[in-house]
């Protein structure tokens, strides 16, 4: 899948916020970009399906607002990751078995956050909302598409990728470090239904719950450089 929108809105970012002073009152506001990578795991929170968190990876960039005399900073960014994960299925309908088919999620993420300041500015607690543009649920191996979804009788690995695209989440985390470089946690979790539109699409849902409801939740770990 192809994010054009989300890189233009990246080069807009670093073309326009640079580091930069500017005097207000008696003290000075730092204005800085950060660099951001780190790696996920992601699951979706759900009574419908059995799941198994998956592994993934996740960059961000993000334009910080540092003002050294009050007790939090202010940034803005975009996150683009890359997770994965399994969903509990069987290869045939009548034959009860367990199989882990692998799905794949790319995400772009917009978010405005702010920082506390937790007795120095080299260590804070994040929060913020986010708001979250997805692919679809996608296969990473074609060959289990006709796979039969346990907790289901007809239902296959194929009906359940068109997921809800649009999404909200929240972020809270914690970022410790120095100004050129931190260590940062994060934990967003999904507000919004990510398997609404599932309840739309007439799906054969017979022998388990017809209402699909599934909130997503992430947690990353990496390392931001900032300029």
């Amino acid at each position: 899948m192809k994010f054009k929108y989300s890189f233009l809105l990246v080069a807009i970012l670093t073309c326009f916020v640079t580091k930069s002073f500017a005097q207000r009152g008696n003290y000075h506001i730092t204005n800085g970009i950060g660099v951001f990578g780190g790696i996920t795991k992601f699951d979706i929170k759900t009574d419908n399906f059995i799941t198994s968190k998956g592994s993934g990876f996740l960059g961000s960039m993000s334009a910080t607002v540092d003002i050294p005399h009050r007790w939090y900073n202010i940034s803005f960014g975009m996150q683009l990751s890359e997770s994965s994960i399994g969903i509990s299925a069987r290869e045939t309908a009548l034959i009860a078995s367990e199989t882990f088919i692998d799905y794949k999620l790319f995400a772009a993420q917009i978010g405005l956050l702010g920082h506390i300041k937790v007795g120095s500015p080299y260590f804070t607690l994040d929060l913020g909302p986010m708001l979250q543009y997805n692919s679809k649920l996608e296969l990473k191996d074609k060959d289990f598409e006709n796979y039969f979804i346990n907790n289901y009788d007809n239902l296959i690995a194929s009906d359940i990728s068109s997921i809800s695209q649009f999404n909200i989440n929240g972020l809270v985390g914690a970022t410790v470090g120095f100004d050129f470089i931190k260590l940062r946690a994060q934990y967003i979790y999904g507000f919004t239904n990510m398997f609404k539109k599932l309840n739309t699409q007439n799906l054969d849902a017979s022998g388990g719950n017809s209402s699909f409801k599934g909130n997503q939740n992430m947690l990353v770990l990496g390392a931001m450089i900032s300029f």
